[in-house]
């Protein structure tokens, strides 16, 4: 049985209490400020200790606890180091200054919405998504674990507004500027030039032998050559291995990425998972290429000189930036390149559509999860009506003269 009654302090406050037994039997109370708050949650408490799934406030975790326990949940999932870096950096700096005392017997949608709220005044958009997110994340987990009867932030949103871009969820920098056809060109024809397949490294002085010259290869022109014709992401380049490889049929299977602590994973999204045609620059690329390319453990496409999973930052200052400059397309010191190493994957997707793709086909071979992002990245690059009523007018004047 449950009840509700008045009482008054001594310090001479007057509060509102609901008595009332637990699943368990065990006598619980709880104090409101007004009648109706007391009643409401007595009706409330009623109807979930007859589920058997009532938490009194006393017993109840805080969403600080939750959401250790939803980044434990993350580890024994296995998931990426980058991703649980990102739950830990959310809960550290944002979820746990905000609301981390909160008992979450006490969180309600009202507070996850003052709680949104606060993260709109005082963070950017794109962050508050992200963290909101994060604690719908850590809910979900605490539902399954019995901490909560229903998740409160179901229904708090924050909409998605289409200058944000898509950079969250994909990994997208529909900013960075599409290289022009000429600095593709040039640097296709410079990377010949300032790459060979291999190079001569000189070692140690060795008695009797002098010193030992060892043949090293250089994985930097396939790479570029790759990323411009196939669109693929810097992470699924360094992922690549020989036998997703198909030089036979001409095609690139994309079944693995790897993150910035150089581990192997599958894509981040079934979207990733994806074949893509490969040009016969690619093929005849590859082909040479595969002559001379390490065996190494993972049976890498690209792999590092020392048979591992190349670095990003080596990627970039070592292959892209050393191109940049070789074309003369850094600036006057080097400190900011045109195009960042995403450019080549726009520079794909536009000669994807020049050839006359349809939308559906470029949301498949980019990978992106709609299509969508696809238009949202890309759709200023599509026929335009008027472009499609010239089509007409041409199809017209063919057939009647």
């Amino acid at each position: 049985m449950a009840s509700v009654r008045k009482r008054t302090l001594p310090s001479g406050k007057v509060v509102w209490q609901c008595d009332y037994r637990d699943q368990h039997g065990k006598r619980r109370s709880r104090q409101f400020p007004t009648k109706r708050e007391a009643t409401d949650f007595e009706t409330k408490a009623r109807a979930e200790v007859a589920q058997g799934v009532h938490v009194a406030d006393s017993i109840a975790e805080t969403v600080e606890r939750a959401a250790s326990l939803w980044i434990e949940a993350g580890e024994v999932d296995g998931l990426e180091q980058s991703t649980l870096k990102q739950r830990r950096e959310h809960v550290r700096l944002h979820i746990v200054p905000l609301i981390g005392n909160v008992k979450l017997s006490q969180l309600n949608t009202p507070r996850i919405e003052a709680f949104k709220d606060e993260l709109l005044r005082t963070r950017s958009r794109a962050l508050a998504r992200a963290v909101l997110t994060s604690l719908k994340g850590i809910l979900k987990v605490a539902r399954r674990r019995g901490l909560i009867v229903q998740n409160p932030a179901d229904d708090v949103t924050i909409d998605k507004r289409r200058t944000e871009g898509v950079r969250l969820v994909e990994e997208e920098d529909e900013n960075a500027p599409i290289p022009s056809k000429d600095d593709i060109r040039l640097m296709l024809a410079k990377s010949a030039k300032l790459w060979d397949l291999t190079r001569v490294v000189e070692g140690r002085w060795m008695a009797g032998q002098g010193r030992v010259r060892r043949m090293v290869p250089v994985p930097w022109r396939p790479l570029l050559v790759t990323a411009i014709f196939t669109g693929m992401r810097a992470s699924e380049l360094r992922g690549l291995r020989w036998p997703n490889v198909d030089l036979k049929s001409g095609v690139i299977r994309v079944r693995e990425r790897a993150d910035r602590y150089q581990k192997l994973g599958p894509p981040k999204s079934k979207a990733g998972r994806r074949d893509i045609p490969l040009a016969p620059m690619v093929i005849n690329t590859l082909r040479e290429w595969r002559l001379v390319c390490p065996v190494t453990d993972l049976d890498l496409a690209f792999p590092s000189e020392s048979g591992g999973v190349l670095l990003h930052t080596n990627l970039l200052r070592q292959g892209f930036h050393a191109l940049l400059k070789m074309c003369e397309l850094m600036g006057a010191k080097d400190t900011e390149p045109p195009y960042p190493f995403h450019s080549l994957r726009h520079a794909a997707a536009s000669l994807f559509i020049e050839q006359g793709w349809t939308p559906k086909k470029v949301q498949t071979v980019m990978g992106h999860s709609s299509v969508q992002v696809t238009f949202d990245v890309y759709g200023h690059l599509f026929p335009s009506p008027d472009d499609d009523r010239t089509a007409m007018e041409q199809l017209q004047a063919r057939l009647l003269g």
